[in-house]
């Protein structure tokens, strides 16, 4: 970081030039799965590589950001199934290489990290490797993969205006540059026409195979199970271990996209899959660890890096399904960066919480000041208040909560950055 501070600039000139140095790594790598969108992705990621595993076969994965630790990106695939974050050695000598070969030339941060990944998926054996775009798409340094397996397209909304565009349809257009000719997609749940008519119509144009959500495959809920319908039939589930409708939606896509890019798939792995899956950070329940001693008896402390108005929208419908199956007054306890929208965030929100508690976020200098983010909770219709910690907002609830009824549901969230934060301040890493 210290050596490349430049933050996003979207090209790929200089991870080509890197690449070339380093004896074009992408182009020696196992099938790839590459997944874009603005949310989902790292869901969609997660229930892929569940699905694959449960075959017994190795899967590199790439992922981005980090939580706690800079390896948790790369997650390298034995036999069996039972892949492992990379060990610290292999990443610091593959940064090492990568660093050498880039000879102190302009490049960001996320291109040298790009680099890392293709060098260590390229050097270690695999069935597969599932590579999560880092920003848009087109431009983006995952895009020097010629040829993937299969190209999926998550749910597309607005974030990262500055960079890809003001409407949904440009977004979708920056997304959809992933799509290679001739090559299948599957395009996931679309909230907005306008995005998934660029889709369509972008996947034509290439002469790709394609699949749409709820055209052609679909998820739903019923009798407490998951119904999985496809071209080529149905699959009766348990629902996924990952809380939340939407992510019935992430698991359809993901059992698609494993199907068109060409391994098998039953409806025993598929169960196995959904009983198996884990993501950290994406509504991840905290029973254990050190901030826990600062909460209310009996509280349900959740934490999520939904950080955009489409992520705050499926995430308060989540909180308001767990609502109904067991009544708790929920409490925010939110930190967001300045590229953000936080009244769109909090929004979702106006109707269930009780109250918000802005926070502080380490490790950034983009952070919204909490008296700023209390204001635009306000401005949601929401009742906020700064603090400086979160174990200190957990003392707050821990003061205001009425004992005599029931314990409070917690949502720790709107930022990445910030859950890295509270899983390293609790003692709880990704592993």
């Amino acid at each position: 970081m210290g050596l490349h501070p430049k933050g996003f600039d979207l090209s790929l000139n200089r991870i080509r030039r890197l690449l070339k140095v380093l004896g074009n790594p992408h182009l020696q790598l196992p099938p790839v799965i590459h997944v874009a969108g603005t949310n989902g992705k790292g869901s969609v990621t997660a229930f892929c590589r569940a699905l694959l595993e449960a075959q017994g076969l190795s899967v590199h994965v790439h992922t981005s950001p980090h939580l706690v630790h800079w390896h948790e990106r790369y997650r390298i695939g034995s036999k069996g199934g039972h892949g492992q974050l990379v060990d610290d050695a292999d990443f610091a000598d593959a940064l090492r290489r990568v660093a050498e070969a880039n000879g102190g030339q302009q490049i960001t941060v996320f291109e040298i990290l790009t680099a890392v990944t293709f060098l260590l998926f390229s050097e270690k054996p695999a069935d597969v490797a599932i590579i999560e775009v880092g920003l848009g798409g087109r431009f983006d340094a995952t895009n020097v993969i010629e040829k993937p397996a299969v190209s999926v397209i998550m749910p597309i909304s607005l974030d990262h205006q500055p960079y890809l565009g003001d409407r949904v349809e440009l977004i979708a257009a920056e997304k959809a540059g992933i799509m290679k000719h001739g090559l299948p997609v599957v395009i996931g749940h679309q909230e907005y026409e306008s995005a998934r008519e660029v889709l369509v119509t972008t996947a034509e144009r290439l002469g790709c195979p394609h699949v749409v959500y709820g055209q052609d495959f679909s998820a739903h809920e019923e009798f407490g199970r998951l119904v999985y319908q496809d071209e080529f039939g149905l699959m009766d589930l348990s629902l996924p271990r990952l809380p939340g409708r939407h992510q019935f939606a992430n698991a359809a896509a993901a059992i698609r996209a494993v199907k068109a890019a060409g391994f098998p798939m039953t409806e025993a792995i598929a169960e196995k899959a959904m009983t198996s899956v884990e993501w950290p950070g994406r509504l991840q329940r905290m029973t254990e660890g050190r901030l826990m001693a600062h909460a209310p008896e009996g509280a349900e402390i959740w934490v999520d890096g939904g950080h955009n108005p489409g992520a705050g929208e499926v995430i308060a419908e989540a909180m308001a399904g767990f609502e109904e199956r067991q009544s708790r007054p929920l409490y925010l306890v939110t930190g967001m960066i300045n590229t953000k929208d936080p009244v769109g965030y909090f929004r979702a929100f106006a109707d269930i919480a009780q109250h918000v508690y802005t926070v502080p976020i380490r490790g950034t200098d983009a952070a919204i000041d909490p008296v700023v983010l209390a204001h635009a909770a306000f401005d949601a219709g929401l009742v906020a208040s700064p603090v400086s910690t979160v174990a200190e907002a957990l003392e707050e609830i821990r003061e205001q909560v009425d004992s005599a009824l029931p314990a409070p549901r917690i949502l720790i969230g709107g930022s990445l950055y910030l859950v890295g934060n509270v899983l390293a301040d609790n003692g709880t890493p990704p592993k």
